[in-house]
Order: C-alpha cells, then sequence, then structure tokens
C-alpha cells in the first residue's frame, strides 16, 4: 500500500494553516479517505532549525471521499515552518511545499541547500490574523422577521391598499406590518427564547420587501421613522436581544435618486458611473441595458468599485449603527459584490463597533469571504439542504449525511463554524412544514438539528407555531397571532429546545463529532463537546419508522436524557435510548 498522492492537500495561510488565537495555529491536511495510517507535522522556527518537533495529527472529519487531519501548534516566537510525515502501509513520505519525498524512520527532508526554505511556512503570527467574530453571536439564537407580514402595530402607517391580516399574498400585496408591531411582541420574542433578531429590508422602497431601495438615508414610512427603529433596538435590548438589519448593496430601486438621474440625463448625468450601463439610450425591456439584480430592471445594480458608491454606502451602513444603535448588517446578494469593498466595508463598521456582526448572503462555498478579511459568517443554506436531503427527500442515509456535514465544517477555520447562520427557510424558500408535506414529526427532527448542531440558529418568523407556505411569495405570509390557529405543542417544543441550548455551553460553543460507529440505518449520531470531553452532550435523529436502540455511553457509565422530540423515546437502564420511529433525543 501507498499513499495515494493526488489526494493529499495543504495550502499554508488558508483554511488549512489559520490563526485560532495569538498564540496557536491550526494546521490541516486532506487525505484520500482511510488511506494513511499515520500523519504528523514537523514544526520548527525557519530561523532556529536544528530545533524542531514533530506533533501527531488526527482525523477530526471525514466524507465521501477524504479524511481530514489536524493539529494544534504555538510557535514559541511566532514564526512557523512546517512539513508533513505521511504512512499509508509500507510507505513513508515527506510532504512539503516542493512536494513528496521519500522517508524513512529518522529521514528529513533534503531538497533545497537550506532545509528550511522548502518548508511550508507561516511567517509570522500577527493579532490581526486571528478570526475574531463578535463573541455573542455564538450564544445567540436568531429569528428572521419579514416587517411586512410580522404584526401591524400602527394602523395610521399602513398603505391605502392593505389587505385584511392573515390573507394568502400575492408579489404585491400588502399587509401593513411594521416597526411598531415589533416592538408590540418583543414579550413574545423573548419568552421564546430568540437573542437576536434579523430584520429584512426597512428604509424606504416602494415594494413590500424593500429589497429595491429608493432611499438608504430614511425608513420606509409604512414600517416608522428613525424614532419608531431606535425605540425598537432599545427595547431589544433592554430585553437582551440583538438587531441585526438588511443591508442591500448590491443593488437599488429603480426610484433611487441617482438612477432616476441617469434615466433622465444619460450619459451626462453626474451619476452615471454609479451603475453599469451596457448602452445608451437607457432600456428596460424586454432586457434591461444595464446591470440589474436576476435581469430585473426595477433593481438596477450599483457599482461598487466606483469610490463615490463606495462611500455613499459605507457611510450609511456606519451612520445607522452610530444612529441607532443597531448590531450588525445582512449583506444581500454579497457575492455579486467585490471583493475589496467588502474588506472596505468591514474596517469602517468595525471601526465603529467591533462587536457588530457581519453576515454575508452566499449560498454555496465561501471560503473566499471567510478568511477574516469580509464577513463574520454567511448564511448556511448547504446545512439546510443536507438536513433537507436527510428527513425530506431521503435522498441521503445517515453515512452520506454525516459526510456532508464533515466537508462543510471542514472548509471554515472553526471560529467561524461557531457562528455561520444556521437555518431551515427564510423568506426566499418554502417553509419547513410544506418541505416536509405537513409532517409534524419530521418537523421537530429539523428543529432538533437547527438548535443543537454547530453554528448560530435563526427561526424564520411562525415556525415555531407551524405556519407553512410554498415558495416565494407563499412563504411570506402574515404571522398567525391566534392562538387557536397555532400549534401550541410545536410552540412549547421550540421554546424548551432553545432553553436546552441555553443551558448547555456545548450546544453553543462546542465542536461536533459525529459517532460513526452509531449512524446507520437512518440513524444520526454526533457529539457537541466544549470544554472537558466528559461534559459533552450526545444527539441523536432516527428518521425511520422503526424504533432503533442506541448507546447512550461508550465506557458503560450511566447517561442522563436531558430531551425528547416525542414521549415514546424510551430510556433503558441508563444505558441506552430505545428512539421511536421519526424522534430524536439528547443526553449527557
Amino acid at each position: 500500500m501507498t499513499v495515494s498522492r493526488a489526494a493529499v492537500t495543504h495550502r499554508p495561510k488558508s483554511n488549512f494553516a489559520y490563526a485560532v488565537d495569538e498564540e496557536t495555529i491550526q494546521i490541516r491536511l486532506r487525505s484520500e479517505r482511510g488511506d494513511l495510517d499515520e500523519c504528523e507535522v514537523l514544526v520548527a522556527d525557519k530561523f532556529d532549525w536544528p530545533t524542531r518537533d514533530r506533533v501527531e495529527m488526527r482525523v477530526v472529519r471525514r466524507d465521501a471521499r477524504f479524511d481530514y487531519w489536524q493539529a494544534e501548534v504555538e510557535p514559541e516566537d511566532r514564526r512557523l515552518c512546517y512539513a508533513f510525515r505521511l504512512t499509508a502501509g509500507d510507505e513513508t513520505l515527506w510532504l512539503t511545499e516542493w512536494g513528496f519525498e521519500s522517508a524513512d524512520e529518522n529521514d528529513l527532508p533534503t531538497a533545497g541547500t537550506d532545509r528550511s526554505l522548502h518548508y511550508f511556512e507561516y511567517p509570522f503570527l500577527h493579532a490581526g490574523d486571528v478570526i475574531d467574530p463578535p463573541d455573542w453571536v455564538s450564544d445567540a439564537v436568531f429569528y428572521q422577521i419579514f416587517p411586512e407580514r410580522f404584526a401591524n402595530g400602527d394602523p395610521t402607517n399602513d398603505p391605502e391598499d392593505v389587505e385584511e391580516w392573515g390573507g394568502r399574498p400575492e408579489r404585491d400585496s400588502f399587509f401593513g406590518g411594521d416597526l411598531q408591531g415589533i416592538i408590540d411582541h418583543l414579550d413574545y420574542l423573548s419568552d421564546l427564547g430568540i437573542t437576536a433578531l434579523y430584520l429584512t429590508p426597512v428604509f424606504a422602497s416602494e415594494s413590500n420587501h424593500k429589497y429595491n431601495t429608493t432611499d438608504y438615508e430614511r425608513i420606509d414610512p409604512q414600517f416608522g421613522d428613525v424614532e419608531t427603529l431606535s425605540r425598537l433596538v432599545d427595547a431589544a435590548h433592554d430585553r437582551g436581544i440583538r438587531v441585526v438589519l438588511d443591508a442591500v448593496f448590491n443593488h437599488c430601486g429603480r426610484q433611487f435618486e441617482p438612477f432616476q438621474d441617469v434615466l433622465e440625463h444619460g450619459r451626462d448625468s453626474e451619476y452615471v458611473d454609479w451603475f453599469h450601463v451596457d448602452e445608451f439610450p437607457i432600456e428596460s425591456e424586454p432586457r434591461p441595458s444595464y446591470d440589474t439584480f436576476a435581469f430585473e430592471s426595477y433593481m438596477p445594480k450599483l457599482n461598487t468599485e466606483n469610490p463615490e458608491v463606495k462611500t455613499y454606502l459605507i457611510d450609511v451602513a456606519t451612520h445607522w449603527i452610530e444612529e441607532t444603535g443597531i448590531d450588525g448588517w445582512r449583506l444581500d446578494v454579497a457575492d455579486e459584490v467585490d471583493h475589496q469593498f467588502w474588506r472596505e466595508f468591514r474596517t469602517a463598521v468595525k471601526a465603529v463597533d467591533p462587536d457588530a456582526y457581519v453576515l454575508g448572503e452566499v449560498w454555496h462555498d465561501s471560503r473566499p469571504w471567510l478568511q477574516g478579511d469580509q464577513f463574520d459568517a454567511v448564511m448556511n443554506y448547504p446545512f439546510m439542504y443536507a438536513v433537507d436531503g436527510f428527513l425530506g427527500d431521503e435522498s441521503l442515509d445517515a453515512q452520506a449525511f454525516a459526510n456532508k456535514i464533515d466537508r462543510f465544517l471542514a472548509r471554515y477555520p472553526d471560529q467561524v463554524n461557531d457562528v455561520l447562520f444556521d437555518l431551515l427557510g427564510s423568506h426566499d424558500t418554502a417553509r419547513i412544514r410544506h418541505r416536509y408535506d405537513g409532517d409534524e414529526r419530521t418537523v421537530r427532527l429539523a428543529l432538533l438539528f437547527l438548535l443543537t448542531f454547530r453554528g448560530t440558529p435563526c427561526l424564520y418568523y411562525g415556525d415555531e407555531v407551524g405556519m407553512t407556505g410554498g415558495d416565494d411569495p407563499d412563504c411570506r405570509r402574515p404571522m398567525v397571532w391566534d392562538e387557536d390557529r397555532q400549534d401550541r405543542d410545536l410552540h412549547q417544543y421550540v421554546t424548551d429546545l432553545v432553553a436546552l441550548r441555553a443551558d448547555n455551553r456545548p450546544l453553543r460553543r462546542g465542536s461536533l463529532t459525529v459517532s460513526r460507529d452509531r449512524c446507520g440505518d437512518g440513524v444520526v449520531v454526533y457529539r457537541r463537546t466544549a470544554d472537558a470531553p466528559e461534559d459533552g452532550l450526545t444527539v441523536a435523529v432516527n428518521r425511520g419508522d422503526t424504533p432503533i436502540t442506541v448507546p447512550m455511553t461508550g465506557d458503560g457509565e450511566d447517561g442522563t436524557v436531558l430531551f425528547t422530540t416525542h414521549s415514546d423515546v424510551t430510556v433503558r437502564d441508563g444505558s441506552s435510548v430505545e428512539l421511536a420511529g421519526q424522534s430524536g433525543a439528547v443526553w449527557r
């Protein structure tokens, strides 16, 4: 057996080598699954080469094709050069920046006249290298609100064509939801255990969704005004609830004053370079002659590489933090905006509030944005897809689900994994109850995943009381406030689950390790561990219809069940849990 060279991957100063804190560097290496018997990393200071050490690496993640090895290193003088020693069967290799070379038990890599020069290198560990998201986010449970549909607290600001609350929305429906409505229900959110809000856009716009901004410096009058927003933020903070707003900086609305000026003056407009105009005169149909969001003529794309646009938008972001005390920004269509804009955005926002949460909307692999210089986190749609694949259409079996989860967690530094914005749905997706055909047992299992998984969970408004709805606009129905029409059992379930997370540090800040020896037959088991391994919690989900018995511990000690999705989960002598069909449990 020999080392499968083509599968081995390492990249310095990336998610394969990054600063955990000002003293520690985490080193990772990827190899073919099951290929290596051993993996070590040889570490040294490039200016003190004779002093070197070998650190054993361990497999921390595994997907369908690869193993992911990891070790923590604390370079004494914050400089590090390193090489990997790989063993598979009878073959042992060194991997350096120059590639592979053979090794025996006592060999060192020999290429080059100065051996330290061809090693991988972390030249110097600077404080600025440490990826440092806001500490509060790891403990947060978010609740996403579509303001136009949450609650109508001030009928005096209703639009003229407002519809009766509770109707089925069309694209252009207005129901009168506003910021006062959110203020009126903060106690409801606090009782649920919510500690952070994400509001879709609140700035002046002609639509119900407000993603086509007309004026970034004014709260939409249908929602209230700056005083209303300030009262909302202050009232939320009084209850320990943070508030994050939506920043739509990829594009604006057609009625945005600078774009109207371009429509009027064409090439002679002072704002012509604020946009990407392909040809004049400007045409909107059949396809816009200017760049837009998704070919929508009413959403012209902003040129964020233009210094004037950049200054204007970044000033908007810092102004609202200073003016109202909001706690961060969710960045719409973030992957279509240039990276340099986001670097300067982050610098400016963090200068005003170092604890502001910078959250990007990127639906796929987001490594280019998560190196510590742009976003703290992204919306974790891959998590939602994996849960749907396991619980919904069952396109993933337990091992395939575990493989996906491990691959996702290997993508990013652990500090990022701790604050990824985990969600099961949003204003852009069909609701979970709709996707799971109204099956409440499956909904409960999905919520168990959400509230016990690594990252920061977010509930979409109304999911906790069983609201349903298909794709946009159906997923944006008005919130159900009549308790007779709410699923109160589900509401209590979510309340208890949020409390479980709040009461157990491993669920908020712990690592996640899939217990692969206990996964199978539709059962997924994983371990959350924070400080001491013995204080960790185990989570098990059985999606099948047949009861499954899962050992609670591997060392003969009794375990304690803390939470079950249904009453028909049975504990047997403190040593095993019998999971009924479509059920789950959490135990210590």
